[in-house]
C-alpha cells in the first residue's frame, strides 16, 4: 500500500449522461490539499456545496448509492469512488454541473482514463488507513447474502455472486493488488442488469438515461419480435433491438467471461471508500449488493472509531531501510544461515516489517537441491521469513541487543510457487498477538508481487547468554 497521501497534478472532465437521472452532467477532477478527502462539490447550485464522501451520508441506495448533504444531493457515486480508490488517490474535489455523474460506458474505465491522463502528485502527509484485530461479518440471510473482513497487510477483494438465474449462473472474481489489477481488470467492467428488471426499473423512475451503449442487459426470458419493438418503444431505445445469440440484448459481448462479478467488486470497492479512509484488510463477499455494502461500511467505521484501529502509514517506516551491517547487529546468524540481506520498512508502532532476500546461484544448498533444477527449499523460506519476524520483535521489543527470538511453530504454511536463482523474495511480516514472551506472526514471501509461501508462525524471545 502507498505510505504516503497523493491527489492529482491537474485538472481532467469529462461529459455525458446521467444513468438513473439522464440528466446531462460534467465531472471535474481537481487536485486538493492533504487531509482534504474526496469530496462532491455541487457547482450547479448555489454556494457550490460540498457532499464529503461518507458512509453517514447515504440516503437511498436503490441501484447506486446517494450521498446528500443538506439541501443538496449526488446520485450514482459508486464508480467515481471505485476510480479515486483503485488509483489510491486521498484528496479530490469533484465538481458536478448535476445531480448525478456522467455513466460514460457504465464502467469505471471513464473515470479512470481521466484520473490517469491528468497524472499523480506525491503528498507529505502519512496515509491513515483502517485495520482490524478480528473478524468482522456481515450477514443478511434472507438475500444470501454474507461479507467478511479478515485481518491482512494489504487490501483484498474477492466476490461471488449467484443470481439462481441460468441466464447468468454463479461467478467469482477476485482482485489482489490495486496497483497492478485495478486499471485493466476491474475499471472496465460495466454495469448489468436482467431484460426482466428493464422495464420496472424504468417504472421505478430509474436508468432514464440506460441505453445498450452503457449497460449490459442479459436476456433471461423469451420476448417476440412485436414484444420486443413494444418494449423498446416504451424504453425510448432507437433502431432495431435483437435477443442474437450470445445471452446479451443486440447481440453484446462481455469484456471479461466474469464480467458481471469484476462489476460487483468495482461497486464494491466504490461503496467501502465511504468509510473515509483506505482499508487495510482482506474481504469476503457472497452476493453483495449496493444495501450490504453500505451496511458493512457502517460496521467498519463503527468498529474503527471505537477501537482506535486506524495505521498511519508513515514516513518513519519507509525510511527505516536496514542494510546487511545492521542487520547482523541485531541477528545472531552467520554465513550460511543468514538469510536477509535488507530491511525495506520497520513500522514498529504496527509491528510490520518488509525485508528481501536475494536468491542467487552461489547458495550452498543449490548444489543438492536440486543438481540440474535449483530450487530454493521451502523451509529455508519460511526460516528467512521468521529471520524478518526476529528483526521486527528486536526492534519493538529488545532494541538494546539483549534478546534472540526462537523459531517455535508453524501454522497454515503454505507454498504457492518455486523460488529459483535470480529471484528476490520480499518478505511481509506482521505481528498478531502476544502471550507472555511468545509472538504470533504472519508472513508472506512474494516474487515480483507474486505470493510464494504464507504462514502463520510463533516465535519467542529469550534470554541471550553472555558470551
Amino acid at each position: 500500500m502507498r505510505q504516503q497521501q497523493r491527489t492529482i497534478s491537474r485538472p481532467a472532465s469529462f461529459s455525458g449522461i446521467g444513468l438513473h437521472t439522464g440528466n446531462l452532467s460534467t465531472i471535474t477532477f481537481n487536485p486538493a490539499p492533504e487531509g482534504y478527502g474526496l469530496r462532491f462539490v455541487r457547482t450547479d447550485l448555489d454556494g457550490s456545496p460540498e457532499i464529503p464522501a461518507n458512509v453517514d451520508l447515504v440516503t437511498d441506495i436503490s441501484r447506486g448509492t446517494t450521498l446528500t448533504a443538506g439541501a443538496a444531493d449526488v446520485h450514482t457515486v459508486e464508480h467515481v469512488l471505485a476510480a479515486l480508490v483503485g488509483l489510491e488517490i486521498d484528496n479530490c474535489r469533484i465538481e458536478l454541473t448535476a445531480n448525478e455523474p456522467p455513466v460514460g460506458d457504465g464502467s469505471a474505465l471513464p473515470y479512470t482514463q481521466a484520473l490517469l491522463d491528468s497524472g499523480f502528485e506525491d503528498q507529505q502527509a502519512p496515509r491513515e488507513c483502517i485495520v482490524i484485530d478480528q473478524i468482522v461479518d456481515f450477514k443478511n440471510e434472507a438475500k444470501g447474502v454474507e461479507i467478511v473482513a479478515l485481518p491482512h497487510s494489504d487490501y483484498r477483494v474477492t466476490v461471488m455472486i449467484d443470481y439462481k438465474n441460468p441466464a447468468l449462473g454463479s461467478q467469482h472474481s477476485g482482485m489482489f493488488n490495486l496497483q497492478s489489477e485495478f486499471a485493466t481488470e476491474f475499471a472496465p467492467a460495466r454495469t448489468f442488469c436482467f431484460l426482466t428488471e428493464v422495464e420496472m426499473l424504468r417504472s421505478e423512475g430509474l436508468i432514464k438515461g440506460g441505453n445498450l451503449d452503457n449497460a449490459i442487459v442479459i436476456v433471461d426470458k423469451d420476448v417476440d419480435d412485436e414484444q420486443m419493438k413494444e418494449l423498446s418503444r416504451r424504453l425510448g431505445i432507437e433502431g432495431s433491438v435483437v435477443l442474437g445469440s450470445t445471452g446479451i440484448l443486440n447481440n453484446g459481448t462481455m469484456r471479461f467471461p466474469n464480467e458481471p462479478a469484476r462489476h460487483k467488486l468495482l461497486d464494491m470497492l466504490g461503496d467501502l471508500a465511504l468509510v473515509g479512509a483506505p482499508l487495510q484488510m482482506q474481504i469476503l463477499a457472497a452476493r453483495p449488493g449496493h444495501a450490504s455494502n453500505i451496511e458493512f461500511a457502517r460496521k467498519i467505521k463503527k468498529l474503527a472509531g471505537q477501537k482506535k484501529l486506524y495505521r498511519k502509514l508513515s514516513a518513519k517506516a519507509a525510511a527505516a531501510t536496514v542494510d546487511i551491517n545492521a542487520i547482523m547487529k541485531v541477528l545472531p546468524h552467520r554465513y550460511p544461515f543468514l538469510l536477509v540481506d535488507r530491511v525495506l520498512e520497520i513500522d514498529t508502532e504496527s509491528g510490520r516489517i518488509v525485508a528481501l532476500k536475494n536468491v542467487t546461484m552461489n547458495e550452498p544448498f543449490f548444489s543438492g537441491h536440486f543438481p540440474g533444477q535449483p530450487v530454493m527449499p521451502g523451509v529455508l523460506i519460511f526460516e528467512a521469513m521468521a529471520q524478518s519476524g526476529g528483526m521486527l520483535l528486536m526492534n519493538h521489543i529488545s532494541a538494546d541487543g539483549s534478546k534472540l527470538a526462537y523459531f517455535m511453530g508453524i501454522k497454515e504454511g503454505k507454498f504457492r510457487k518455486p523460488v529459483i536463482p535470480g529471484d528476490q523474495l520480499r518478505f511481509e511480516v506482521e505481528l498478531r498477538s502476544k502471550r507472555f514472551n511468545t509472538f504470533t506472526l504472519y508472513g508472506r514471501a512474494l516474487v515480483d508481487g507474486v505470493l510464494v509461501a504464507e504462514a502463520e508462525f510463533s516465535v519467542a524471545l529469550v534470554d541471550r547468554q553472555a558470551s
